[in-house]
């Protein structure tokens, strides 16, 4: 059979807007089928299509208000030509996805190295300790974000777009340059260490973490900002931006990249915060080396930053942008109490609020015990630092190594499989590292054959846990998460996602903290509660388990159900109504066309 050459149909009508079909009829040649609108309703989307029938060059049908077009087999017009493209994609797609790469590489960068400084300034601070870290989440970070998402949607109702997003960022860049000049040079004389010291007198050592607050206060607002730099301008700024700007065919090809870009971020950070930490070994005795390498990161910081704002002032600039209907969808509004009722009565949606909430809890549980003994084993803020920046690199590669492996894992054993990778390193790992902390004595002689002591070895465990866990989190868990909610219908899909929004995630997040909190001021520290927080640990996993084997069993049974209903569609098929509310193009074929478009061969196209 000889090949179609490529059909166009030329309307006096918007593009996009006219569809042709053509048909190679066996009896009959060359036949097009040209569906244009009867009524446009631009804002509402709502079209009406009537259909004409072009058979060799001369239309028959249904007819237009206006006549006159013209369709032409063969060539297409001198006038059209494609639009330029390198390496296969459009000009237009690359300058809107190269500097939405860098712009998301720079906002990790920064957001790796303010990640490994908050923990080294709060952890390593004199008077204070990993104990502090789950008040300060529950007690600072969690208030001060609530209070900034209301501000922040205050703003959205006043300023553009783009006054929003500058001036939002702008005060992050602004507040990170200060702190490295300016309030951590200032910390020796703005911290209350006498007051501090005469409450943690009064009060006992099981309120260090609470009053740690209170003596290093500079510190802690650099741990929030730096907690808010992830949520606010990773998530709300850039995705928000990305989604503004890009199509879905765009989204589909290109925010995986993003993903492994980020990770490349993360080894390259590391490697930064590593070389900024070591800069104490060559200088002379009596300089403050941590004082010196923060100011050495911050200054990388703030130029990342300015290098963010430029990027989003020339992509608004230089690069024509998507415009979008101004019409949106309906999202339900539920509030805790529906949240948790729809939560109870629903066993899937019950299941799937389990892993988050589990994850969240027990991956809380390790790090801040880690990150006790972490200080321990280097007490200096510059080791302290030093290690953090190679925990960065090693979460990069074993992160961007899984994401290669994980269509792997999902196509050769299934989702059941990749649900509980998570779990099962995370238990692992976990009674590894509780176990060294527990019964690392009789250990000792064993580990000195190899050049470590109980405590390092320790630290090393809690490392790889950490690495592992977060990596199969970013490549596994977070996948199978959201592939659980594909097989649901609508309503339990979008009512499913939002109580788990609600609910738990926050849970998770808070629920780790506050079970440490519990434990610091009823065993008055977190070492003394560590045999404890290992057998919560391992309960959380174990019922992470036990849910993720009954959700794989609920969801392989959907995927068959809706198999087996795409099979019987497949074979009788019916008449159906697009979104539009239009009818479908088969239900325009005139009665005398049916017994001929059963042995057509047809390709549909946007003109």
């Amino acid at each position: 059979m000889e090949a179609i050459s490529r059909t166009r149909c030329f309307l006096p009508l918007p593009p996009k807007l006219t569809k042709v079909r053509t048909f190679l009829n066996p009896s009959q040649g060359l036949k097009h089928r040209l569906f244009a609108p009867k009524h446009l309703e631009i804002n509402g989307l709502s079209l009406s299509y009537k259909r004409i029938s072009c058979f060799e060059g001369k239309p028959r049908g249904l007819p237009l208000k206006n006549k006159s077009f013209v369709c032409n087999t063969g060539a297409a017009s001198a006038g059209e030509t494609d639009k330029p493209k390198v390496l296969g994609v459009e000009l237009v797609t690359l300058k809107k996805i190269i500097p939405l790469g860098l712009m998301f590489f720079c906002i990790l960068f920064n957001y790796t190295i303010l990640r490994d400084t908050k923990d080294v300034l709060v952890v390593t601070a004199k008077g204070s300790s990993a104990e502090i870290i789950p008040f300060l989440k529950t007690w600072v970070n969690l208030p001060m974000a609530v209070g900034f998402m209301l501000l922040y949607t205050k703003l959205s109702n006043v300023l553009s777009k783009q006054a929003l997003f500058y001036t939002v960022i702008v005060p992050f860049i602004a507040f990170f340059g200060a702190f490295g000049f300016l309030l951590y040079p200032l910390s020796y004389y703005i911290h209350p260490e006498a007051l501090s010291d005469h409450l943690l007198a009064v009060l006992g050592p099981r309120f260090l973490g609470p009053l740690a607050i209170m003596r290093i206060w500079s510190f802690c607002l650099f741990y929030v900002m730096a907690e808010l730099w992830g949520s606010v301008v990773i998530s709300v700024l850039f995705w928000g931006f990305a989604n503004q700007i890009t199509t879905v065919e765009e989204a589909k090809r290109f925010y995986p990249m993003f993903g492994l870009g980020a990770n490349i971020a993360l080894i390259f950070s590391g490697r930064t915060v590593k070389y900024f930490s070591n800069l104490r070994k060559n200088l002379g005795p009596g300089v403050d080396g941590w004082a010196i390498s923060l100011k050495g990161m911050m200054s990388i910081v703030v130029l990342m930053g300015f290098a963010i704002c430029f990027l989003y002032w020339w992509v608004n600039n230089y690069v024509p942008l998507p415009k979008r209907s101004r019409k949106k969808k309906e999202k339900p509004n539920m509030g805790t109490m529906e949240s948790l009722k729809f939560l109870v009565s629903s066993p899937y949606i019950r299941d799937l609020a389990t892993l988050v909430v589990a994850y969240g809890i027990s991956i809380n549980l390790v790090e801040v015990t880690w990150k006790l003994k972490l200080k321990a084993q280097f007490p200096s803020p510059n080791e302290y630092s030093s290690f953090m920046g190679d925990f960065s690199t090693g979460t990069g590669i074993a992160t961007f190594t899984m994401m290669l492996l994980s269509q792997f894992i999902f196509d050769k054993y299934g989702w059941g499989v990749a649900a509980k990778i998570t779990p099962t390193v995370l238990l692992l790992t976990g009674v590894g590292f509780f176990s060294l902390i527990l019964f690392g004595d009789p250990l000792a002689p064993s580990l000195a054959k190899f050049g470590m002591t109980p405590l390092l070895a320790a630290v090393y465990v809690g490392a790889m846990q950490n690495i592992f866990s977060k990596s199969a989190k970013y490549s596994l868990f977070d996948p199978c998460k959201e592939m659980a909610y594909i097989p649901l219908d609508e309503d339990t899909k979008v009512k499913g996602k939002a109580a788990i929004d609600v609910v738990c995630n926050p849970l998770g997040k808070s629920g780790g903290a506050l079970i440490q909190q519990f434990m610091i001021l009823t065993f008055g520290s977190l070492a003394n509660s560590t045999p404890y927080l290992g057998g919560i640990l391992l309960m959380i996993v174990f019922a992470w388990l036990s849910a993720a084997k009954s959700l794989d069993t609920q969801f392989t049974a959907l995927r068959k159900e809706q198999e087996l209903e795409k099979e019987m569609e497949t074979a009788a098929p019916v008449m159906s109504e697009p979104e539009n509310g239009s009818l479908a193009c088969g239900s325009l074929l005139n009665p005398g066309d049916s017994t001929e478009s059963s042995s057509e061969t047809s390709t549909e196209k946007d003109i």
